[in-house]
């Protein structure tokens, strides 16, 4: 096995993100889920823009803001995943690569622009997440190159890949690269209605292909279709090497090595906005893999990644701790 050049390189839907605050009223109007991710077509993303309120753009995408955090760490990270040779291509190809995230796919010159996702932030934090996924439809099997996978100690890998045929080809050849290379496969459930909607894969994934499972307390509920989160909890614990559960105010559990470390959210004087929490308390928790800290140190700083979703010299200065 060669030497590893990089920490972690992540899978995922390249999305560049429009942020804004709506009442619980609007997403009534709009026939909305609450609180989850919802994919949509190009008419619907457009009628969903003009009607929103005023928006923040950002480059985002699961598995791209996970290691955006792990790079502002001071992790080496890299990143796969489909844009287009348009303007909010060139937008998100800057930031990720600003932010110092190693990113070499090819975008797209022909076909769908690159993919949005409009997020309203209700008073509550919660987040209702209404996806075009233009461009990551694009990504397949041709775009996982061997020689940049096995060059990771982790390759990372979001639940919602599990949707377009062609991102999960991608999937299950980057899994294969991983393995045969001795490296570590992590998975993200991402969403309780992406379970719902590839279950029985997701459970043959999780139990003979991810080494490191990262899901809130919904998505573990939902993968093991049980109420109770101890009997969840029970489960996961056999068929994963090790996992993490995030509970949000109860903060996180992790399982693993044969130990279970119940983990303290991090203090915050005012929970605005849940959006991209728990992809940075994955990102504090594979810079701690990465970097040889126990499990229960791993939680820590995955809590705190968490609880500041901009990651500066705090989380620097935590994560080299003795």
């Amino acid at each position: 096995m060669t030497q590893a050049s990089l920490d972690v390189v992540g899978i995922g839907n390249a999305i560049v993100d429009v942020i804004a605050h709506a009442e619980d009223s609007f997403l009534v109007e709009h026939a909305l889920n609450k609180g989850a991710m919802t994919l949509i077509d190009a008419e619907q993303a457009d009628a969903l823009y003009g009607a929103m309120g005023v928006g923040v753009e950002v480059s985002g995408g699961s598995a791209a803001n996970t290691m955006v955090g792990l790079a502002l760490m001071g992790g080496a990270a890299g990143y796969v995943g489909k844009i287009s040779e348009d303007v909010l291509g060139g937008v998100f190809h800057h930031d990720i690569s600003a932010a110092g995230v190693r990113f070499e796919t090819a975008p797209s010159a022909v076909g769908a622009p690159t993919a949005r996702c409009l997020i309203l932030v209700t008073d509550d934090a919660q987040r209702t997440m209404n996806t075009y996924l233009g461009a990551c439809i694009e990504l397949g099997p041709d775009d996982i190159h061997e020689e940049f996978i096995a060059a990771a100690k982790i390759t990372y890998m979001e639940g919602y890949l599990w949707d377009p045929p062609g991102a999960k080809q991608a999937f299950r050849k980057a899994q294969a690269i991983a393995a045969a290379n001795g490296r570590r496969v992590s998975l993200s459930l991402s969403d309780p209605f992406c379970v719902e909607r590839h279950r029985e894969e997701l459970r043959e994934l999780v139990e003979h292909h991810v080494d490191i499972l990262f899901a809130n307390e919904d998505e573990i509920l939902s993968l093991y279709q049980v109420g109770d989160f101890d009997a969840a909890l029970q489960r996961v614990s056999k068929d994963c090497e090790i996992t993490a559960l995030t509970r949000s105010a109860l903060g996180s559990v992790v399982v693993g090595q044969g130990e279970i470390h119940v983990i303290g959210a991090a203090p915050v004087a005012r929970v605005t906005d849940t959006t991209g929490a728990g992809d940075l308390y994955a990102a504090g928790f594979l810079y701690g893999i990465t970097h040889d800290f126990d499990l229960a140190r791993c939680g820590r700083l995955g809590a705190l990644a968490a609880s500041l979703f901009v990651l500066p010299a705090l989380i620097f200065t935590f994560a080299r701790q003795d």
